[in-house]
């Protein structure tokens, strides 16, 4: 079981040299730090959402490396390793592809998807060639990654493992204070009261399926976050047979939500 927060991520990279090196090259990135803040210059203070810059980014990660392990241990392969490299690889895919899925925010929100695909690749052309010296392999791990990148959109179809674990990671960012932005500069819509609803998200290995995100709410408002935000993002992972989402009320069991293949 693990909580889903801003320190998962440092757990999931401790005792991995590679890893490590590669959470804090990110961490330590000028560039992508700064292109992470205007993200939320862009999207929180001209629309309102929510936070979408470095905090977002380290919780997506932390959540996309602990969902890769769970579905790793229950038998499911990543493309990355079907590809002949191995899990290893494929957690650096998760891990790049999350921290830097949501960097096209900082152009517009409108197809940032597209735009964090071309922004990301900049930052790659520095970043793998110095863990990743075969030409051939880099591109294999870029590949994957953009595809993360592109795919994390709710509107397009994840065609990897290590896509719909991005996806999935993505919308597990919503415990309580995570719509303090939006609310703060005066959105208070269901988006904004739903979201302010959830007190927690934790991520379980589970019986029936391998992934179980559990999420417990102060109040129902928290349901509409989960069946018609989450839900969307589940809909086009690929993992949807996969997944449970278990809704509580405070500490109690309320519900299950899925999508049945």
């Amino acid at each position: 079981m693990a909580r889903v927060s801003d320190r998962l991520v440092e757990e999931k990279v401790r005792g991995d040299e590679l890893l490590s090196a590669l959470y804090m090259e990110l961490e330590n990135d000028e560039e992508l730090q700064t292109a992470l803040r205007l993200c939320n210059d862009m999207v929180v203070k001209r629309l309102y959402y929510n936070d979408h810059g470095p905090t977002h980014a380290r919780i997506v990660a932390g959540s996309a490396l602990e969902i890769l392990d769970i579905l790793a241990r229950r038998g499911l392969k990543p493309v990355t390793v079907q590809q002949g490299l191995n899990q290893r690889d494929a957690a650096v895919v998760v891990l790049l592809s999350a921290y830097l899925h949501d960097i096209g925010n900082m152009i517009h929100r409108e197809m940032h998807h597209l735009t964090g695909v071309y922004l990301a690749s900049g930052i790659l052309s520095r970043i793998l060639p110095k863990h990743y010296p075969d030409l051939r392999t880099q591109m294999r791990m870029r590949q994957e990654i953009l595809h993360s990148i592109l795919a994390h959109d709710d509107s397009v179809q994840a065609l990897s493992l290590e896509s719909g674990v991005i996806k999935l990671a993505d919308g597990t960012d919503m415990a309580e204070g995570r719509a303090r932005y939006p609310y703060t500069y005066g959105k208070s819509d269901i988006h904004a009261f739903s979201a302010l609803a959830i007190k927690s998200v934790e991520l379980k290995e589970g019986d029936e399926v391998p992934l179980v995100v559990e999420v417990d709410m102060v109040n129902e408002a928290g349901v509409f976050q989960v069946e018609e935000v989450y839900g969307k993002k589940i809909e086009t992972s690929g993992l949807e047979r996969f997944v449970t989402v278990r809704l509580l009320l405070k500490g109690k069991y309320l519900k299950s939500y899925s999508i049945s293949s």
